[in-house]
């Protein structure tokens, strides 16, 4: 057991992950000499080569395409696309090509790969280093979308999205990778995709959460424990395939649900978390499924005093407890 950064335990993985398996190779922009816009592939070039670091054009359909051919042929690609602003241009790659192949092929052929994007706000990015655009993935289906939000879980989601035999798109919240420190233990353990986190035991509301959400849901939740409000805190982990039974047993337990996330209010991956609960927690509801979200605007201003009204705080979603717990 040691303590790690968040993004040491991503680097971390991706050697060991690529000293188990010689079939798995990186690639992306920078990710060779450089190591990485972020230094997440830091040390992998020197210690791999070329043939299995690859860096590679600056376009994301080439990264992501070149990715499904090489995984329907023997190789378990981790492609790297820089920020997940610039993820579009592989959008139908990864939505018409990886998600389907194994449906479309009446399951002839699998795309084992890996596609890691840093996605998040509140790091003076502006409008194209500051998205969340996860809620555009989970809609389609044949793609698993995960989200970790401690070194812990980054280390075993990561090894399970590497060894799937179906495509992982796995989003890293760029604050958390140096901000973020915990215990990580040194043993080769996974955790299974589609398993949440009850990460703060409560009575009275239950909040959903992820990435650095769920670490400002907690800081929330203690913050209203010394006014008496008791909140439990799931962190889902994984988007999709959701794990609906983690959520709905809270619910049912605490009676409310809040639920938390950065992206645009409007048809944010929170409105499916609300319909879930809607749909088959409604009897034990007392009160209204509510959501904390960013606002409606184009992208996150790079002004810091906008770009702090258009974040989600622990602040904010106090408040939302506190309104919440007195309806």
């Amino acid at each position: 057991m040691a303590l790690k950064t968040f993004i040491e335990a991503i680097r971390e993985t991706l050697v060991e992950e690529m000293r188990r398996d010689p079939s798995i190779i990186v690639l992306g922009e920078d990710v060779g000499k450089k190591g990485g816009v972020f230094l997440a592939t830091d040390g992998l070039w020197a210690e791999f080569g070329d043939d299995r670091v690859i860096d590679t054009p600056l376009t994301e359909s080439l990264i992501v395409g070149a990715s499904i051919g090489a995984a329907m042929n023997g190789i378990r690609p981790v492609a790297e696309i820089q920020f997940a602003d610039f993820i579009f241009p592989a959008f139908n790659q990864i939505l018409s090509e990886a998600s389907r192949m194994r449906y479309r092929s009446n399951n002839g052929f699998g795309v084992p790969m890996t596609i890691r994007a840093p996605y998040g706000g509140g790091v003076h990015g502006a409008l194209y280093h500051s998205q969340s655009v996860e809620a555009f993935f989970t809609h389609i289906p044949g793609l698993k979308v995960v989200i970790p939000s401690t070194p812990y879980d980054a280390k075993g989601l990561l090894r399970s999205a590497i060894r799937d035999d179906d495509p992982v798109l796995f989003f890293e919240h760029k604050k958390m990778y140096r901000s973020v420190r915990g215990d990580v233990p040194d043993t080769d353990y996974t955790i299974p995709l589609g398993r949440a986190a009850v990460t703060h035991a409560g009575t009275r509301m239950t909040i959903v959460a992820y990435g650095l959400m769920a670490h400002y849901a907690l800081e929330a939740a203690d913050v209203v424990a010394e006014e008496g409000i008791s909140v439990e805190v799931v962190d889902l982990r994984t988007l999709r395939p959701i794990d609906k039974e983690a959520v709905l047993n809270s619910v049912r337990k605490t009676g409310k649900c809040l639920i938390v996330y950065e992206d645009n209010r409007f048809g944010g991956y929170g409105a499916e978390v609300a319909a879930i609960v809607a749909e088959e927690a409604f009897d034990y509801l007392d009160g209204p499924v509510t959501r904390i979200a960013g606002p409606d605007v184009p992208g996150v201003p790079y002004n810091h005093v906008l770009e702090d009204w258009f974040m989600v705080n622990p602040e904010k979603i106090a408040d939302g407890i506190r309104k919440l717990a007195a309806y």
